[in-house]
């Protein structure tokens, strides 16, 4: 009778470690919330909601980090074109169509409202799902520039 349990208890250990890689793959998801950190100036410029639908991820601003002498609390993107034209930054899709390849997520696009040009872009999460390297780039990758993000939630 106490092979049964000697056996349970093993069998649990092993079925509760087999879930370990599972979870720790979880973990490294980009889904949340992001400072994004200007790769000029080292400053913040937003906070950045990134969904998953589908399998493809999302990102939408939800709030600027502004100069205080700014007064326009949430600025319209007058160089974007199409859709985002001159509608409010703050509420905008800026990441989309990112799908997990490997390591990282590929073949999505990122809107700079700051100039109002959609890249091609990737991203990858580092430093233990706490930091989020987002590049966006024309034609090939190394065509292109690295903002560190870094995880508010």
């Amino acid at each position: 009778m106490k092979k049964v349990p000697l056996v349970l208890t093993v069998l649990s250990t092993f079925i509760a470690l087999a879930g370990l890689p599972l979870l720790a793959q979880a973990d490294e998801s980009p889904v949340g919330l992001w400072k994004s950190i200007d790769d000029k100036s080292g400053k913040p410029k937003a906070l950045i909601r990134i969904t998953e639908t589908a399998g493809e991820l999302q990102g939408k601003i939800e709030r600027l980090f502004l100069e205080a002498d700014v007064t326009e609390k949430n600025p319209k993107c007058d160089k974007c074109e199409g859709v985002n034209k001159d509608q409010p930054i703050v509420g905008m899709t800026i990441l989309s169509g990112l799908k997990k390849d490997g390591d990282e997520y590929t073949g999505g696009k990122i809107l700079d409202p700051g100039n109002g040009k959609l890249y091609s872009s990737k991203l990858s999460v580092i430093e233990n799902n706490k930091k989020l390297n987002v590049r966006g780039y024309i034609g090939a990758p190394m065509f292109g520039r690295t903002q560190t993000w870094v995880r508010e939630q």
